[in-house]
């Protein structure tokens, strides 16, 4: 378990799945550039910064090559990285595909699994959000079949060109961002996220859960002194969660 302290004035910024790219790199760049513009508004009081997985709607580094673009996002993860500010980035199911890029370029530290943090005192469980829970069974299958380094060793025999190319029509072809059935709410005590807290809550105690994956602001009591948040999105909802070391709340970005 990582532990932070919040020094006096300062907080910690939460954020995921904002797909950039997609639904193609035009209709994306005013994604891009509300993003960026939050980015540049945090830089004076965050401490920390959690992405919480599908920065992109895919993302795959070959072995010398990254997918081209979103060079305005990343460069400004390097500048808040460059000023001190300390970045968290949980793999989604969009860009699972992360080798050592982030953290030799950016010095972001990438996880692959969902972690548990203390920061001021309180404790979290975080984590994209993927795979998570009961049922769907078929995607965890899925997922270990795509996790697995056999598999990403012989997907990067393909051309970066058609393999890039490849992946992105899968994707929409599979309506993997906002606007299908799955993005609608379960209900509190259907959602498999909050089935999935409550079962973590049996043997450990967490003050929060944080989720993103499912582009759906959420905030769910689980008991008297647990919460399960979901993040949303910034393809529809443009939300984002902020800790100022006492408590932790959902806020939505509006440039206007």
């Amino acid at each position: 378990m990582k532990t932070i302290q919040i020094p006096k004035g300062k907080k910690i910024y939460f954020t995921s799945d904002h797909h950039f790219g997609a639904p193609s790199k035009k209709a994306s760049k005013p994604r891009e550039e509300k993003f960026v513009a939050w980015l540049d508004k945090i830089k004076k009081d965050a401490e920390v910064l959690f992405i919480l997985g599908d920065l992109f709607d895919f993302w795959f580094e070959y072995k010398q090559v990254i997918p081209k673009g979103f060079t305005r996002v990343l460069g400004k993860l390097a500048e808040l990285s460059d000023h001190g500010i300390e970045i968290h980035f949980f793999a989604g199911n969009h860009d699972m595909w992360m080798r050592n890029y982030f953290e030799e370029e950016f010095s972001i530290v990438v996880y692959n699994k969902p972690q548990e943090f203390e920061l001021n005192e309180k404790l979290f469980f975080i984590g994209h959000g993927d795979g998570l829970g009961p049922h769907d069974k078929g995607y965890k299958r899925l997922k270990k079949v795509f996790s697995n380094s056999f598999f990403k060793w012989l997907y990067r025999w393909i051309h970066p060109d058609f393999g890039v190319r490849f992946a992105q029509y899968l994707s929409l072809k599979n309506k993997l961002i906002s606007g299908n059935n799955d993005l609608k709410f379960k209900g509190n005590e259907s959602e498999w996220l909050t089935q999935y807290a409550r079962r973590k809550l049996e043997h450990r105690h967490y003050d929060y859960f944080l989720f993103g994956h499912r582009h759906l602001p959420l905030e769910v009591p689980l008991n008297q002194k647990s919460t399960y948040f979901n993040l949303g999105d910034w393809i529809t909802h443009f939300s984002y969660g902020v800790f100022d070391g006492r408590e932790f709340k959902l806020e939505k970005y509006n440039t206007d």
